[in-house]
C-alpha cells in the first residue's frame, strides 16, 4: 500500500524529469510536500488503525490516556488494552485518579512490567472504595506482588471467613483432644471467624498460625479446668477466655469470634494412666522380689558350700587322730591307765 502511494505521488516528479528544463523550483517543492504529506497521512492512518479504538474508548470514558502514551506502551511491550481498561474502570468507579489512590498510567505500566495482576489490583481497590476501606494503589500492588490475592483479602475484610479448628486437612479425627485436671478427655471442634487485616497482610502470619494458636489456647484452657463437667456446663467460657488472649497479634487476620461447634467426652485418661502406673509399680515390685529371691538362693548356695568345706576339714582332722595315737605308741609317750 505504501509503495503504490509513493508511486502515485512520484508520477509528477517523473514527468517533470522528462520535461527537463521546464521544471521550476516551485513545482519540485510542491512534489516534496506532497510526498511528506502522504507519508504523514499514512502514519496517522496506521496509528488510528492500531490505537484509535483504545484512545477513543479512554477519551469517551474520561480516562486520561493520551496517544503518545499508547505508542510508548507499544514500544515498552505493555498491553495497552489492559492499561486502558484499568483506567476506564477507575474512572467509572469514581476514583480520584492521579491524586487520591494514585492510579496513574505510569504506575499501572510499572505494575504490569513487574508481572503483577493489574485488573485484580483495580478490582480490589474498587471493592475497598465501595466498602469504605482505606486501600491505596501502592499497598494493593505490594500485596499482589507478594503473592497474595488482594481481591480475596478485600472480600474477606468485607465478608468474614469461617475456618475450622483443627484444620480437617491435617487432623485425621477432626477434633482437638484436651484433658481436664480430673483426667477426663474432651474432644473439641471450634469455628473461628476471621477478617483480613490489610495493614498486616504483608509479613503477617498466615491462617495456619491462627489455627495453631487457637487450638493451643483451647487445650490449655481445658487443661486448667478442675473437672470436665465445668467445661461441659459452659463451653462458651472457654471460647471467651481464648478470645481475650490476643491470638491474632502479628497475623494477617483479625479474629472476630471463636465458637465451640462440638464437644464430647472421650476416655478417662487419668484412670488409665493411674492403672498403667500401678501395673508398672507391680512389675517393679516383682522384679525387686525376684532379685531378692535370687540373692537369697545364691547366699544359700554359698552357705552350703561353706558347710561342705567345714565338713571336709573335720574329716581331715579326724583322720589325723589315729596317726597321732600311733606316733605316741611308738615314742612311748602313750601310757595306758589300768
Amino acid at each position: 500500500m505504501l509503495t503504490e502511494s509513493l508511486l502515485i505521488f512520484a508520477q509528477p516528479l517523473i514527468f517533470a524529469q522528462q520535461a527537463g528544463p521546464q521544471l521550476t523550483a516551485q513545482s519540485a517543492l510542491l512534489i516534496v510536500l506532497l510526498i511528506f504529506g502522504a507519508l504523514a497521512a499514512l502514519v496517522c492512518i496506521s496509528l488510528l488503525w492500531n490505537f484509535g479504538s483504545l484512545w477513543i474508548q479512554a477519551m469517551m470514558s474520561g480516562a486520561d490516556v493520551s496517544m503518545p502514551s499508547l505508542i510508548g506502551m507499544y514500544f515498552r511491550q505493555v498491553r495497552s488494552s489492559v492499561i486502558v481498561n484499568a483506567k476506564v474502570m477507575a474512572a467509572q468507579a469514581g476514583l480520584d485518579i492521579d491524586r487520591g489512590v494514585g492510579i496513574s498510567t505510569q504506575r499501572l505500566e510499572a505494575h504490569y512490567l513487574a508481572e503483577g495482576n493489574v485488573m485484580n489490583v483495580l478490582n480490589a481497590i474498587i471493592a475497598a472504595h465501595r466498602a469504605g476501606i482505606d486501600l491505596d494503589f501502592d499497598r494493593a500492588a505490594a500485596i499482589d506482588l507478594a503473592g497474595r490475592d488482594v481481591l480475596d483479602a478485600v472480600r474477606t475484610s468485607v465478608h468474614p471467613r469461617v475456618i475450622d479448628c483443627p484444620d480437617p486437612r491435617y487432623s485425621p479425627t477432626g477434633f482437638l483432644s484436651a484433658i481436664a485436671k480430673n483426667g477426663i478427655e474432651l474432644k473439641v471442634k471450634a469455628r473461628v471467624t476471621v477478617r483480613t487485616n490489610l495493614e498486616q497482610l504483608i509479613g503477617g502470619a498466615t491462617e495456619e498460625t491462627v489455627i495453631a494458636r487457637v487450638g493451643e489456647s483451647i487445650i490449655s484452657s481445658i487443661g486448667s479446668s478442675e473437672t470436665h463437667l465445668a467445661v461441659l456446663e459452659n463451653p462458651n467460657l472457654i471460647a471467651r477466655t481464648v478470645l481475650k488472649r490476643g491470638l491474632d497479634n502479628q497475623t494477617a487476620f483479625t479474629i472476630v469470634s471463636i465458637d465451640i461447634a462440638h464437644i464430647e467426652v472421650g476416655q478417662n485418661i487419668g484412670a488409665r494412666l493411674r492403672a498403667d502406673q500401678a501395673e508398672a509399680d507391680v512389675r517393679m515390685a516383682r522384679a525387686q522380689a525376684e532379685q531378692r529371691r535370687s540373692e537369697a538362693i545364691a547366699q544359700e548356695q554359698v552357705m552350703k558350700a561353706e558347710v561342705a568345706r567345714n565338713r571336709a576339714n573335720l574329716v581331715l582332722a579326724e583322720a589325723e587322730v589315729p596317726k597321732a595315737m600311733a606316733s605316741a605308741f611308738r615314742s612311748g609317750h602313750f601310757q595306758s591307765q589300768e
